[in-house]
């Protein structure tokens, strides 16, 4: 099974001061694939990805590369025989050297300069190779520390948090370029992130991390719009929520009723769904909308504030059945005065039940 793939981790398990900081870790990264390790800060992303590179020594589990077995129970290969490129957020470049030194560190003289020559070529820095780190630009540096990873042909590339560094209106470019060069060599990568948008803008695929573990792991489009549960939602966008209790496998909400197939009577129930997919319309004389098939029952709120945000409108209404908040997102410049009063429909097909859980 481990030829098919050129990066895969099997039930990879670290524990540190009593606590598994990592637990049965498994995931797969085919040659010119990127996946993105997606997760909160401290959730176990830069564990796993030391303990792929061989600078941190897994508690339990194996990792293969092109199915050769690099670190298991009995076998630790150290982490520069491993053939696997390591990018980091401080791209960690010798101040002392140029970018074509940089860039050549540690590869064999003889081809050394072409290689050197043909990945600045591809990173738009053939004309920057006698400068040194502290003449290049944020930017720069980055694609330096790009080409210089990339040097040494390496099977697999880790990524941690590589664009952090940037500044925000550079990013998109400097992402956009990095995957480019990554997807000419046919180099299997795994980056770690915690920003959604980097991972969706990046990512093949997403494993998605929590407390240690991958809790949904798929496409970028299934990872959306099929989340795992309610944090899994909220990771991605902000979310509004309706609850509501299950008898007969129906929950009756303000805006309708709801089926919960296979949820017992008396469970709560949490429906979530993107402001985004709202749909606000005006009061007619204390009368909303016409109930549809697809956006249910209207309910009735008060605008509390209105902002514009850019690209879109946030509108937040107190709703009169309950006195919950919720947002509604509208792309275009509407800015309807506190007190308003509103009516909201909600896309049916864009919510999502999920049993409430108690510890």
């Amino acid at each position: 099974m481990g030829e098919s793939y050129r990066l895969e981790v099997q039930n990879l398990t670290r524990r540190l001061g009593g606590r598994e900081i990592v637990r049965d870790l498994s995931l797969q990264v085919a040659a010119g694939q990127v996946t993105c390790l997606l997760g909160p800060s401290g959730c176990g992303k830069s564990t796993t990805l030391r303990m792929i590179a061989g600078v941190d020594r897994p508690d339990a589990g194996r990792v293969l590369v092109e199915g050769a077995e690099v670190s298991g129970p009995g076998m630790f290969v150290p982490p520069e025989a491993r053939n696997i490129g390591l990018m980091f957020q401080d791209f960690a470049l010798f101040p002392h050297l140029t970018v074509a030194r940089n860039v050549g560190f540690g590869l064999p003289r003889g081809a050394a300069r072409g290689r050197v020559e043909e990945l600045l070529e591809r990173v738009g820095l053939a004309g920057h190779a006698g400068k040194y780190p502290h003449e290049l630009s944020g930017g720069e540096q980055q694609r330096v520390a790009l080409a210089r990873a990339l040097a040494p042909k390496p099977r697999v590339m880790l990524m941690d948090e590589p664009f952090s560094g940037l500044d925000m209106r550079l990013r998109d470019d400097i992402r956009d370029q990095t995957l480019s060069v990554l997807k000419e060599e046919g180099t299997a990568v795994l980056l770690v992130t915690h920003e959604p948008d980097e991972a969706m803008r990046m990512a093949d695929e997403i494993a998605l991390m929590r407390e240690g573990e991958i809790v949904q792991h798929g496409a970028p489009y299934t990872i959306y719009n099929n989340p795992v549960d309610r944090k899994a939602a909220a990771f991605f966008s902000d979310i509004n929520v309706l609850r509501g209790k299950v008898e007969g496998a129906l929950t009756e909400t303000a805006f309708g009723t709801f089926l919960a197939p296979g949820v017992p009577d008396g469970q709560e129930v949490e429906i979530v769904i993107r402001p985004q997919h709202l749909t606000i319309d005006l009061d007619r004389a204390g009368r909303g909308p016409n109930p549809t098939e697809s956006h249910g029952m209207p309910a009735r709120g008060v605008v509390e504030r209105a902002r514009f945000m850019g690209r879109e409108s946030l509108v937040e209404l107190k709703m009169d059945h309950d006195g919950a908040v919720l947002r509604a997102t509208i792309p275009s410049v509407f800015l309807p005065k506190p007190g308003t009063v509103l009516w909201l429909t909600i896309r049916r097909d864009r919510c999502f039940l999920f049993p409430v859980r108690t510890k």
